[in-house]
């Protein structure tokens, strides 16, 4: 049987990669390892039905900083691969304070590569196309040979732990592998990012506030197939090797709003120009040949997906309603509250 560590499992894309395991690998063991910030949320493993004694899963509430309770777990578990999902991940967040980003994303991922290094542990790190930076319309896609360009604290958390990454293998031969991918959507994702805010904020009759022009350029991928992507890699990628994962969606900020409210049969008056936010990459893309190569391919259209994930919201209102309150509320006010005021 194998034993994978899976570090932010209640998180959007880890808890897919999770489902994923439990329907395609059952016998594989799942070492969770979650600290339950805001964005962690136990129900997003509802329904799989894991229980205290559960022989194939297991669960450790841990920050992926402290040296001490990793490396007890290491000892226990004896894990054969680390997939690193644990990260702050929103820019806006980062742009109001980097100290979680620098703590979690650079510190944690640090003492994940000492501790997997010791155990010559499989590590892949899932990272992000905004390490690169941003893109003109008219420019190539990022490939993984493409430089660290990132504009955002978020950007350079993950740029630093990608290097980190590099070093470990060079310096001490740690098996790693590294997956940046583009925007994801899906089920579970946290309310604060782009789409399930205007999703939720549609379905309420709230206004959408969308950053400066709305020609900024993302490359979405469905939750589910960027999971397919990881569990892909995991299984056969090339230690020391980086993949772009993307499905080639490509579409501006603008025409995905625009598109969610004619989903939803609400007026385009709701979207509101608002002030930009500082260092907004203009576009990104990804040339995803290298993991298509390596035999995987997206297999859900964003027109599904959207349709999927919207449906999922309108039918799953008293998980996001009850995120969307107490902190939640102080965060969403401190981002827009002035910014509505006064539309760009």
């Amino acid at each position: 049987m194998k034993t994978l560590l899976i570090t932010g499992g209640y998180g959007f894309i880890g808890s897919h990669f999770i489902r994923l395991l439990r329907h395609e690998r059952p016998h594989w063991r799942i070492v969770n390892l979650d600290l339950l910030t805001y964005a962690g949320d136990i129900d997003n493993l509802a329904g799989l039905n894991f229980t205290p004694d559960d022989s194939v899963y297991r669960f450790f509430r841990c920050d992926i900083a402290d040296s001490s309770l990793v490396r007890q777990i290491f000892e226990t578990e004896r894990p054969d691969g680390l997939v690193n999902f644990a990260a702050e991940t929103h820019v806006d967040r980062s742009l109001l304070n980097s100290a979680p980003f620098v703590r979690t994303n650079i510190e944690g991922v640090r003492v994940l590569l000492d501790v997997a290094t010791q155990y010559g542990t499989r590590f892949l790190q899932v990272s992000t196309d905004e390490v690169y930076g941003s893109l003109a319309p008219d420019e190539a896609a990022f490939s993984e040979d493409s430089p660290l360009n990132p504009n955002s604290p978020y950007a350079a958390s993950k740029a630093a732990a990608d290097l980190m990454i590099r070093a470990y293998h060079r310096s001490y031969g740690l098996p790693t592998l590294i997956t940046r991918c583009g925007n994801n959507y899906g089920p579970y994702q946290f309310p604060e990012k782009f789409l399930p805010l205007f999703i939720t904020n549609a379905l309420d009759d709230q206004p959408l506030p969308l950053y400066g022009d709305g020609k900024q350029i993302r490359d979405w991928i469905y939750a589910e197939d960027h999971a397919r992507a990881v569990l892909h890699v995991l299984e056969h990628g090339l230690p020391g090797e980086i993949y772009n994962v993307s499905a080639n969606g490509e579409k501006t900020n603008q025409f995905m709003a625009e598109w969610v409210l004619n989903i939803l049969g609400k007026p385009r008056q709701l979207l509101r120009h608002v002030e930009d936010r500082p260092g907004h990459d203009r576009r990104y893309s990804l040339d995803a040949s290298k993991i298509r190569n390596l035999g995987w391919q997206p297999s859900i259209s964003l027109e599904q997906g959207l349709s999927t994930t919207i449906d999922w919201y309108r039918s799953q209102r008293a998980w996001w309603e009850r995120i969307k309150s107490g902190e939640y509320r102080k965060y969403y006010s401190e981002m827009y509250g002035q910014r509505l005021k006064f539309e760009a």
